[in-house]
């Protein structure tokens, strides 16, 4: 599952499509014994201009998954085995991060002469710190799912044999909450490094605010008060 012009760019759109009301949850995982193994390098190298081809790969990679990180819907990624540089940067970008057992993590860029993209240089810093990011960066340490969940890049490993039940499971359940409440939760961990407190209050202030007066909202504590379970819209 190498990323090349194509799969990035069906990859932005399929993003767009996804990025509607109607959408509570969107999974992403590989097909066959790869997550994805990075970067197309034979694509690469047949190209008339590498530099630019390359760059435009990565601008369709990043336009999907800002697209992703900015939809309400919960974002699961399904790592089902190797996630290789950008494979690993998306694999990352999940607001919940499944990986089977077997499944493993390195960055890779820097064996081939490349640098990092697809958004690892901003979600790994602030998930394991800057020391840890480097020591995979530089060093392309591949971490198995064991040690990526002990690091905090998981949300949970699962047998391989149960991943597409654990995964079809969590989709399921996410599909039942309400999408304008997740979203919120994203757009709060989106701005949490760059707001001050005050600042990142104040968007708090708000979005409580625009969730209370919202259909969800007000069956949310209606349900609550009733001591039912929810049926969000």
């Amino acid at each position: 599952n190498g990323m090349n012009d194509t799969m990035t760019r069906e990859l932005a759109d399929a993003a767009k499509q996804c990025d509607e009301p109607a959408t509570k949850v969107v999974v992403i995982t590989g097909s066959g014994r790869f997550f994805c193994a990075g970067g197309d390098l034979k694509s690469f190298a047949a190209a008339e201009t590498r530099g630019p081809f390359i760059k435009g790969v990565a601008d369709d990679l990043h336009h999907a998954i800002s697209t992703f990180a900015r939809m309400n819907a919960v974002v699961i990624t399904s790592v089902n085995g190797v996630a290789a540089g950008a494979g690993f940067s998306l694999a990352v970008t999940g607001d919940l991060v499944l990986a089977a057992e077997s499944a493993s993590l390195t960055m890779a860029y820097t064996r081939a002469g490349l640098s990092p993209d697809g958004s690892s240089s901003y979600y790994l810093p602030r998930l394991i710190g800057i020391t840890k990011t480097k020591e995979l960066m530089l060093t392309n340490r591949t971490l198995s799912s064991k040690e990526a969940s002990e690091w905090g890049l998981l949300t949970e490993v699962v047998p391989d044999a149960e991943l597409a039940a654990r995964t079809d499971e969590l989709a399921n359940q996410m599909a039942a909450t309400a999408s304008g409440s997740n979203g919120g939760v994203k757009a709060l961990m989106l701005s949490t490094f760059s707001n001050g407190l005050e600042e990142q209050m104040e968007l708090e202030g708000r979005l409580i605010k625009k969730l209370a007066d919202s259909a969800d909202g007000r069956e949310g504590i209606d349900a609550f008060l009733a001591k039912r379970k929810a049926e969000f819209g």
